[in-house]
């Protein structure tokens, strides 16, 4: 597809080389089975557990897909400062891969950022630049331009929103990954909408495998929502990757199901999730709900540890 026309592939190390980077990718797909107790019996739901990677969430891939490009291409040289905006997992990639990688790392992200992801930006030495959070990542993003246009050859900036290595980094893993995984039998593809580059990457390498895997996207309901990491495009900064023509649906979903839904898979699966992964999963159950046969797969972005101190883990329910 045109799309594809201009594809990078990832550049890997050398042979022998080791590293952090070498374990991102290949994460395991979990069944859910007490959750879909009620779906027809030839419907079956599945997780890709991203929270497995190094750093803890999805946003390994891009983040590590985008640096080693910019290096193979002279873009990222060791005096330049890595720098971008992110809702947090982004930056918590650069973060680990610039310490391992002997880069200075620089993020705007939003100053309402949970306390758990700014404390583990700072922990691998990120320099934090916090934003207006009524501008959610949106102000982020143009806190960045606004440095990076001051003193270009300063910094490499990703751009994780407008970077085809972003997406990309799907196309090669995760897309190929959840093929091989479910033996080609996967029907139904499930992701969040932030920078859309997992639907993007994943969903493109899937409908070459079959045109008739359906890929659904997930947005919050609303502009002002508790989906971290999500968009509610309508209302947002559209970024540069993002095709419309890619997704088969969109689905809107509540801050409140999402933080149910993360509450049932912990008691009921034993799966800590992420926010937005329960948004994703709770799409992906409704979508099975209409199957009487069929193989859903939902991404989930990272792990509830992220989110320890979020309200909804006090919450009944």
């Amino acid at each position: 597809m045109s799309a594809c026309a201009h594809l990078v592939r990832p550049v890997y190390p050398a042979t022998g080389e080791a590293g952090i980077e070498q374990l991102i990718g290949n994460t395991p797909l979990i069944r859910l089975r007490r959750v879909t107790e009620h779906l027809a019996p030839a419907v079956e739901v599945y997780v890709k557990a991203e929270w497995f990677n190094p750093g803890g969430s999805v946003k390994d891939r891009p983040a590590w897909n985008m640096i080693r490009v910019a290096e193979a291409q002279g873009l990222l040289t060791p005096d330049k400062i890595i720098i971008d905006a992110t809702s947090g997992n982004t930056g918590i990639a650069y973060a680990m891969i610039g310490a391992a990688r002997g880069y200075r790392v620089q993020l705007c992200l939003p100053a309402n950022a949970n306390a758990e992801r700014k404390r583990m930006l700072r922990a691998f030495g990120a320099e934090l630049i916090l934003t207006d959070p009524r501008e959610q990542t949106d102000g982020a993003i143009r806190k960045v331009q606004e440095i990076v246009s001051a003193d270009p050859d300063r910094y490499f900036y990703p751009d994780q929103y407008n970077n085809p290595a972003n997406w990309q980094a799907h196309y090669y893993g995760t897309g190929v990954e959840i093929w091989e995984q479910t033996s080609g039998r996967v029907t139904h593809f499930v992701a969040g909408m932030g920078t859309t580059g997992t639907l993007m990457g994943t969903g493109r390498r899937l409908k070459e495998y079959n045109p008739h895997v359906q890929l659904i996207a997930v947005q919050p309901d609303g502009p002002f929502h508790g989906l971290e990491g999500l968009k509610h495009l309508q209302t947002a900064l559209v970024p540069g990757i993002y095709d419309p023509a890619v997704p088969d649906e969109i689905v809107e979903i509540s801050t409140e199901s999402a933080h149910a839904m993360a509450r049932r898979l912990a008691r009921e699966e034993g799966l800590f999730v992420g926010i937005s992964a329960a948004a994703a999963i709770c799409v992906a159950l409704q979508t099975a709900e209409r199957l009487s046969s069929g193989v859903v797969v939902a991404i989930a972005p990272d792990g509830g540890s992220r989110y320890i101190t979020d309200p909804l883990w006090e919450e009944e329910g």
